[in-house]
Parts: C-alpha cells; structure tokens; sequence
C-alpha cells in the first residue's frame, strides 16, 4: 500500500465513510469502493461487504470492509438503560449515555461505558451520530429527550427510538413539528419502542429495544410494529 492510498484510506475513516479496500490477488492493485471507478460486479460485492462488515471474495479481488464503529447513544439513565449495556456491549457496540442528572448517570449505576453529563442537544453536537449509530431516548421528560430528538432527525442514525406509550409520542410529535420537522423524518422514530413482546420489566424492555435495534441493522421485517 502506498502512502498515498494508506492517507486515503485514513482520510475515509477520520470522516467515518464506509470503505472497502479491495486488493486484486495476486497483483496486490489496490481500489477503494466506492471512491474509486471500480468495475460493476466488485463495486456491488463491495457494498454488500460494508453492509454485512465481513471480509468477501469476489473473482481475484479480496474485500476488506473499513466501516465507522457501532454506536449506541442512550439518552436517560434509567433502569431499562442498565438492562441494554451487558447486551450491547456484547453485540459490538460503543455505548455512551447521556443524562444531565448526575445523580442518576453515575459510573456505579452505570459500570464500563462512557458517560455524558451534558444537555442532550450539546452532547449530539459532540458526538456526531453517523450512518453507524443508534440512539435512545429513555426519560420521559421533553426536556431531555425532544432536543435530542432534534438532533438524532436531523443526523443519519441508522435507528431512532424513544420510550413512551402512543399518545404520549403524539404530543412528542406536535412539538417535534413545532421545530420543523415534516411527517417522513418524524417516521423515523421508533415509538413505541422496541419489538413487541409484552415486555414488562426493566430487562424485558431493554432486550426489545436491543433486538429492535438489530432488526433495523439487519433490515429485519420484525424491525416493524403492527
């Protein structure tokens, strides 16, 4: 690899671009898709390598996926965010919760994982939510959870969801419009949230917004309410 493909490359994941860097064998011509005009057949192998993050085979090509981090953001400290960090983690995903109250967000409550004692709209700011990450909102409290709204609609996070029953999102909404939001980029927003598998507990709602957040990933059909 030259210096000047190796910048690229790093260039690419600095912007936290999903790349594949495709290396001809046994020549040792390198490409990055999508950057580069890569012929048809590799440049779809290639996307459906950054898609499933594996390494691929295509013809004498070999396909290595260079995708930003998961990323899961949760808004709230509270008993469902505890359930979600063991299962999260486990799954890949650098978990950062974000809750002003620091009573709440302590390091005790909350073991292993990065925490924001910023207001959600400044702590979004710094964290850039990109293609890669999803984010939660848990409090209940419009005062923590609608700027973060805000700003995960107005990112490409891959998943959105936030805790309420369905009239309680509906007055989300109304204020969410309130700010300029349209129909479609509200649609985004996964409420209620979570797979529906009458979860009662705090467990049970963290594995179905967990699951849901994987279906999504995925491209699942059970990412869908009825």
């Amino acid at each position: 690899m030259t210096p000047e493909f190796l910048a690229r490359l790093q260039a690419a994941q600095a912007a936290k671009r999903p790349v594949a860097l495709c290396t001809q064998l046994p020549g040792g011509a390198q490409l990055l898709a999508p950057d580069d005009a890569v012929p048809e057949g590799l440049a779809q192998a290639a996307a459906a390598a950054i898609e499933a993050d594996k390494t691929a085979l295509f013809e004498d090509w070999f396909i290595h996926p260079h995708n930003p981090p998961l990323r899961l953001l949760i808004v709230g400290a509270v008993h469902a965010a505890q359930a979600m960090l063991p299962m999260a983690a486990g799954l890949g995903f650098a978990i950062t919760v974000i809750d002003p109250r620091r009573a709440f967000a302590t390091a005790e409550r909350l073991p292993g994982v990065t925490i924001n004692h910023e207001w959600p709209d400044d702590a979004m700011a710094e964290l850039a939510p990109d293609t890669r990450t999803a984010i939660v909102t848990l409090t209940h409290d419009p005062k923590i959870d609608d700027p973060a709204l805000d700003a995960a609609l107005r990112s490409p996070a891959f998943y959105i969801g936030a805790l309420g029953s369905r009239r309680t999102h509906a007055k989300r909404l109304e204020r969410l419009a309130e700010q300029g939001h349209g129909a479609e980029a509200m649609a985004r927003i996964r409420a209620p949230i979570g797979l529906d598998i009458k979860a009662v507990t705090a467990a049970e709602i963290g594995l179905s917004i967990i699951a849901e957040i994987v279906a999504t990933r995925r491209g699942a059909a059970l990412a869908s309410r009825g």
